[in-house]
């Protein structure tokens, strides 16, 4: 079977115990590869090996980094059609997704932070006639970036290409359940020239191989996206060792239509919002809220769209929702729709698990669900599903809906549809959500910056903010 290999001082190499974990393709059910079950043994490898490259790595020219991290966007936009199917058979979304969305966007990190460090620029202040004061910004050394399974090489890029951009060097752990395109990624890099030692990946579990990237006392910085209660956990072991932290955490989104929105843009773009990446995405709409004058006509027509969503093999063009990442989590998942029924709801369509027939016998698919009855505290209606599952509720005025949408523990974002300016801007101002799509969704400019309120993180990445987090600023006072 095939292995994936650590990247570590740029050679791919075998954990040093010699043990590796079977990896799954979700949309059969079955082992595909062995991916390397490190431990510290190769954290401590991997971070030797940046503690050695940093000096040279930073004082480098940002032209010349800028240049090597150019040339891996280029790879990445030449094995577009690899890296897409290797997504696809790690994660189980369909291909063509991962040829529209993942891959370009890791392409476009790579190039943004590349491209943004050269133009990066640092703040002065005259004082009277007095002094001058000017801040400089430095690499703050070697840090540590932990990416999850969701969107596999588009996150992983999102963290490690501003860490090298500002000048660090990194040790990296992608998930272990999708480690093939960050193994493929460490290819590039080889390929592209990035010196040995600058970026190491480590393949792994958390309890291992991340943990040990925690609580190393020479990785000073630690970037992380994943569940709320991994981030709790890197908290309290980072935070006493005073490390910079950016944690990228969960979400349970509420997507808000009023009555006076384009009818025909809310609902197709709420259909992708809702089932995505098969509702695997941390900024998907999983909470839906309809003003009642336009409630039963818009659940109609959601639901009979829904039911149109091809269920499918990855493989074909024809495939909207792909399988659920694993088996684990196929069965959360399905827990969480019995909960709902539990709890009062009425399951419009969806709810099962997809037997497919072939290659996909096995996989790990469930039907698009959609789910209404249910009161806005509930658990279902509280509780980060992560999957092919939305509710639907109505509701009467803005301030109703407004506590409707804040009422969860999560603040990742929100959408909302109305074409009243000022009723946009009102709602905006008051929703707890760390980013706000008007009349749109997921649309992204690399230079704001993104991260969540409550427990949906701390800290912000992308654009400045995220050069930032990844240096540290000195002020200069020269007395005139």
């Amino acid at each position: 079977m095939f292995k994936v290999l650590n990247y570590i001082n740029g050679e791919l190499i075998e954990p040093k115990a010699g043990s590796f974990l079977e990896n799954y393709n979700p949309a059969e059910g079955k082992p595909y590869s062995l991916v390397p079950d490190s431990d510290a043994e190769d954290v401590q490898h991997a971070v030797d090996a940046a503690s050695l490259a940093f000096p040279a790595w930073s004082a480098m020219p940002v032209e010349k980094r800028s240049a090597i991290l150019q040339k891996i966007a280029d790879l990445i936009d030449r094995d577009l059609d690899q890296l897409a199917l290797a997504e696809s058979i790690d994660q189980g979304k369909p291909v063509k997704l991962a040829k529209v969305v993942d891959i370009p966007r890791a392409s476009a990190n790579m190039r943004f932070f590349a491209t943004g460090a050269i133009h990066f620029s640092s703040e002065a202040h005259i004082t009277g006639q007095e002094a001058i004061n000017y801040t400089t910004r430095t690499p703050v050394g070697v840090v540590g970036c932990i990416s999850p399974w969701n969107l596999p090489l588009y996150l992983f890029t999102w963290k490690i290409a501003p860490a090298l951009a500002a000048g660090c060097t990194v040790v990296a752990k992608p998930s272990e359940l999708t480690p093939m395109t960050a193994f493929l990624f460490s290819k590039l890099c080889m390929e592209a020239g990035l010196p040995n030692g600058v970026l190491n990946i480590v393949h792994g579990l958390g309890p291992k191989a991340g943990q040990a990237i925690i609580e190393h006392p020479n990785i000073v910085a630690i970037s992380f996206t994943g569940g709320t209660i991994t981030g709790k956990k890197i908290a309290a072991t980072a935070a006493p060792m005073f490390k910079k932290l950016s944690l990228e955490l969960g979400g349970k989104n509420p997507n808000i239509i009023f009555a006076d929105c384009d009818f025909e843009q809310a609902l197709h773009t709420s259909i992708q919002s809702s089932f995505s990446n098969q509702g695997e995405i941390c900024l998907c709409g999983s909470r839906i809220f309809v003003e009642r004058s336009m409630y039963n006509r818009f659940v109609e027509e959601f639901v009979l769209r829904t039911k149109k969503l091809t269920v499918g093999d990855p493989n074909d063009e024809q495939t909207k929702v792909g399988a659920l990442v694993s088996e684990a989590h196929m069965k959360k998942v399905l827990g969480y729709i019995e909960l709902a029924k539990q709890e009062g709801g009425t399951i419009l369509t969806g709810g099962k698990q997809v037997k497919l027939n072939g290659r996909c016998a096995d996989g790990y698919f469930v039907e698009p669900t959609v789910i209404t009855d249910l009161d806005a505290f509930c658990r279902t209606n509280q509780e980060e599903i992560f999957g092919p599952v939305v509710t639907i509720m109505p509701f009467d005025t803005e301030d109703e809906v407004i506590g409707y949408a804040n009422s969860t523990g999560y603040g990742l974002s929100a959408t909302l549809w109305t074409e009243n300016l000022k009723c946009a801007h009102r709602v905006a101002a008051q929703l707890k959500s760390g980013i706000i799509w008007v009349n749109c969704w997921l649309f992204r400019d690399l230079r704001t910056p993104f991260g969540g309120m409550k427990q949906s993180g701390v800290g912000r990445e992308g654009g400045w903010e995220a050069l930032r987090f990844f240096t540290e600023a000195k002020n200069v006072c020269i007395k005139i």
